[in-house]
């Protein structure tokens, strides 16, 4: 079994699916499985489940006359109860997001602020009541154990923001009840940096340092975790970088007031154990000051730390910046390929070719061409991951749809009813059958009048 997945997978990488021609070719061929083996499927059919051949053609495909005249739509309705865990780096905005789309679909709400951002989560439970119907929207703060216990029930909708471990919780407490949910994580989020001319050198680099630590000190889905650049262009990019993170936060970061802490001790231990690493700490090429009584790490620069350590494996969320230098920028496609799916990818080019490259070969919540985090204000777009960096959408009218059952009602009258629809099966209604699922709406009126003759299907 192993093997064949394996297969599978590897064919799904080479991009064989992805061609339109390779598309149509097996739904063509899916088409002729069906002609070629009509009578094997009747006959299987009768052989399992006793059903007769006019029944079997009636049910296995769809026929568009028969619902006429009719109408259809689709009807939203609110999915009920909805359960919010929000996040602590952006605690007000994370939990307001998701809570307009749950309540523009008309569900009741119960929202879990962080534990980890007391203020902002005592800021909600005190102000969100003044607001808002308190018989339908409540506030429950706590510590861990509240989430856990508020997991325990049952929810028609769980909606989290957060990391990938406690998403795992998540949905593994969803199970129980079959729980929708809707997982918004992380990973680590790519900016591939093509060139870096004279001209555009400024612009990039400058939305490069707010791409990192201009969201909440590096502390953001997001935000940018690792740089992919050439060689030849690494020495002007990290020089570039050293002006700008100058220009945005002074000599001295700590004492800027325009960057971001560490959220807590067990993060900052966590961040200064990335750089306890030998390797990793011999690999700072600007940076690396730590003072823990004031949770702040200085914007630090990594130049090509070890693939293999934790810095490059797990999501760095904080003011580090690994850059890993290729010797071509394509070879940035195969190292994105090779690790997990991230939230964002950000491409910095003006190659049209290497854009569709990219938006071919990868796969990621989200592309953004010469910008970084604009992407995830755009309400017009859906923001969400994919793989492990999360799944579901939402913003704008993607929240709206996220909170919402799209209901499937059909309209019909009863003064034209088809007869041959229904038993007993005679090869008159087979013939019907099969002329209607062709859309010969003209051969089905011959049929009627009794100017086109049907076959004669001795097997009945």
């Amino acid at each position: 079994m192993e093997e064949s997945l394996e297969e599978l997978r590897q064919t799904f990488r080479s991009g064989t699916t992805r061609s339109v021609a390779w598309r149509k070719a097996q739904l063509r061929a899916i088409l002729e499985l069906v002609r070629e083996n009509e009578e094997r499927i009747f006959g299987v059919l009768q052989q399992d489940l006793g059903k007769h051949r006019t029944e079997a053609y009636r049910d296995e495909d769809r026929l568009p006359l028969i619902f006429f005249p009719g109408t259809g739509e689709v009807l939203p309705e609110p999915l009920g109860l909805v359960l919010i865990i929000s996040s602590w780096n952006f605690p007000i905005g994370l939990t307001l997001e998701p809570l307009i789309g749950a309540i523009s679909a008309g569900n009741t709400v119960v929202i879990k602020p962080s534990e980890l951002s007391p203020a902002c989560s005592s800021f909600l439970a005190n102000v969100i009541p003044r607001y808002l119907d308190s018989k339908a929207v409540r506030v429950i703060e706590g510590e861990a154990n509240i989430g856990e216990q508020l997991l325990e029930h049952k929810w028609d909708k769980i909606f989290f923001t957060g990391s990938p471990r406690v998403g795992r919780v998540i949905m593994s407490a969803a199970v129980k009840h079959l729980t929708p949910v809707t997982l918004e994580l992380g990973g680590k989020c790519p900016i591939i940096v093509d060139s870096l001319s004279t001209s555009d050198i400024k612009v990039i680099v400058a939305l490069l340092v707010s791409g990192k630590w201009g969201a909440c000190g590096g502390q953001a889905c997001v935000g940018i975790d690792y740089v992919l650049v050439e060689e030849k262009f690494a020495s002007s990019l990290i020089d570039q970088l050293k002006k700008t993170i100058k220009m945005f936060y002074g000599e001295n970061p700590k004492y800027s007031k325009s960057i971001s802490r560490i959220v807590n001790k067990h993060h900052f231990g966590r961040l200064h154990k990335l750089l306890k690493d030998p390797l990793v700490a011999a690999s700072i090429v600007h940076g690396g000051s730590l003072d823990e009584e004031k949770l702040f790490i200085d914007p630090t620069i990594l130049l090509d730390p070890p693939l293999d350590s934790e810095i490059m494996s797990e999501e760095i969320f904080g003011p580090l910046l690994p850059i890993i230098t290729l010797k071509n920028i394509h070879e940035s496609i195969e190292f994105i390929n090779l690790r997990p799916k991230p939230l964002a990818l950000y491409v910095f080019t003006k190659d049209e070719a290497f854009k569709r490259r990219v938006l071919s070969e990868t796969s990621s919540g989200s592309v953004t061409f010469n910008d970084v985090l604009t992407q995830y204000v755009c309400d017009t777009l859906p923001f969400g991951g994919v793989g492990q960096s999360g799944f579901g959408k939402y913003h704008g009218k993607y929240s709206f749809d996220t909170f919402s059952h799209g209901k499937a009602v059909l309209r019909r009258s009863f003064w034209l009813e088809l007869e041959p629809r229904h038993p007993p099966w005679n090869d008159f209604k087979m013939q019907f059958i099969r002329i209607a699922y062709k859309l010969d709406y003209f051969g089905l009126l011959l049929l009627l009048c009794g100017l086109k003759k049907y076959k004669t299907d001795h097997s009945d």
